[in-house]
């Protein structure tokens, strides 16, 4: 009875929610959508996930042959949760940042949220390994440990590095059950940027504008007429470039200049905007830009609000809040470049707001071997010489257009690996350590034989 197992743990972070003073309901769709993309590889999940969301637990949405448009709403699920496999979701970033002593609590709800999906449909290998690195990444943000982005290698990267720390603002001490861990200096949040893999232009232009924006607060302390400098940015890359990890650095980089209170991060897209009527997106935008206050604001693929008409209310509403809380939020928007540049111009209120773009680059072949090796070692494997070496030919076939993952893509190759290292152990009863942490050639081969009566391709 998976979707009952689902519908039984979404009612118990809908709970959680309530007691850690959420809206319920909030936290329950966001449950719905973290289900969805743990469970997407599995076949069979989409009609359990519809069974267990269904109003009131019904099958009364699935008690027909599923089609492609009924199942489509479990696809726009998992499409929009897909960053929640590696980074914590927006109402827990919410409560870490707020009210750290329910963060636990509700992260321990949706761990039980992730338990339920992976069980969903025919569950995939793929997805049993998803669930276990998405409930530890949960838990560890929760409990303020390991915040660095050494993601368990079982889920594909929002982003492509491991070294960026979320920063999270200190606990109220009226309210936390304990002192909050000291903030990070200026001085230690850039060289966390320069440890970051690749991305030397990047890191050029982050110090630019930290300079100018230093210089820019000194000389307002010192009574000088200092020129009021854009503090919202353009990030334009193809996906898996590490533009969110760059965000959260740059989110802490701006509380450390005192140009914000809490520094945290909020990563939305399109669809955490945008509501399905007129009217109702202005209230859905501003409620974001209410979470997103002392910190930034990250909107994925922003070039998709300029659509249709409920997108273009969206930028109206954003351009407004922009100007109300000019003092405590920067906006960042990212995507692809040509869609970016289009998107700036459909408003002149953000061609004003958004003077400075950055552009993230693909990574080069040795680049995305470092970070294969890095998120390997992060999850305590060992790829063998050889190992690299395959991933070195597999990187050579890959066809480098636009759209290409980069670190995204090598995570997803990591994640493979590791479900074949598994199936490749499934007859060592015991195996040693050196067997559990080494990763073969082999182990990135791209089908596997999985038994005489199915087999995955992953």
């Amino acid at each position: 009875m998976t979707a009952t197992a689902l519908t039984t743990a979404l009612d118990a972070l809908a709970r959680a929610g309530t007691a850690a003073g959420l809206a319920g309901p909030e936290a329950r769709a966001e449950g719905e959508r973290l289900a969805a993309a743990v469970a997407e590889s599995s076949p069979g999940a989409p009609a359990d996930w519809l069974q267990a969301t269904a109003p009131g637990g019904s099958a009364a949405r699935v008690a027909a042959r599923p089609t492609s448009s009924t199942l489509q709403p479990f696809f726009d699920a998992a499409v929009s949760a897909r960053r929640w496999r590696s980074a914590p979701t927006d109402l827990l970033e919410h409560l870490i940042a707020t009210a750290p002593q329910h963060a636990p609590a509700y992260a321990d709800a949706l761990s039980a949220v992730v338990d339920a999906a992976a069980t969903l449909g025919d569950p995939s290998i793929s997805a049993i390994a998803a669930a276990e690195g998405t409930k530890a990444v949960h838990r560890s943000a929760a409990q303020g440990r390991d915040k660095a982005s050494t993601l368990p290698a079982a889920l594909p990267a929002a982003e492509g590095d491991l070294t960026a720390k979320a920063a999270v603002s200190e606990a109220d001490p009226a309210t936390a059950p304990e002192p909050a861990e000291p903030q990070e200096t200026l001085e230690e949040l850039l060289a966390e940027l320069d440890q970051l893999i690749g991305l030397g232009r990047v890191k050029d232009e982050i110090h630019r504008q930290t300079e100018l924006l230093r210089i820019e607060r000194l000389r307002a302390e010192a009574g000088l007429t200092s020129p009021t400098l854009t503090r919202h940015l353009v990030f334009v890359g193809n996906p898996g470039t590490g533009k969110t990890t760059v965000g959260r650095l740059v989110a802490g980089i701006y509380r450390a200049l005192g140009l914000l209170d809490k520094g945290h991060l909020v990563e939305v897209d399109r669809s955490e905007l945008v509501a399905g009527y007129l009217g109702q997106t202005a209230e859905k935008t501003t409620a974001v830009v209410q979470r997103a206050l002392g910190g930034v604001l990250f909107i994925d693929e922003a070039y998709a609000l300029a659509e249709d008409q409920y997108g273009r209310e969206a930028v109206d509403t954003l351009v407004k809040d922009m100007e109300d809380h000019r003092d405590d939020l920067v906006v960042i928007v990212a995507g692809y470049p040509g869609p970016m540049a289009r998107f700036v111009g459909t408003n002149p209120g953000l061609e004003s707001r958004f003077s400075r773009t950055i552009t993230f680059e693909d990574y080069s072949a040795a680049e995305l071997r470092q970070i294969f090796a890095a998120m390997a070692g992060a999850a305590d494997f060992e790829p063998e010489p050889e190992t690299l070496d395959r991933f070195d030919r597999l990187v050579a076939d890959q066809v480098r257009g636009e759209g290409f993952g980069n670190g995204r893509w090598a995570r997803n190759v990591l994640d493979s690996a590791i479900a074949r290292h598994a199936w490749r152990l499934r007859d060592v009863e015991r195996p040693t350590v050196d067997q559990l942490r080494t990763l073969v050639p082999e182990d990135l081969e791209d089908v596997v034989d999985i038994g005489t009566d199915s087999e995955a391709t992953l």
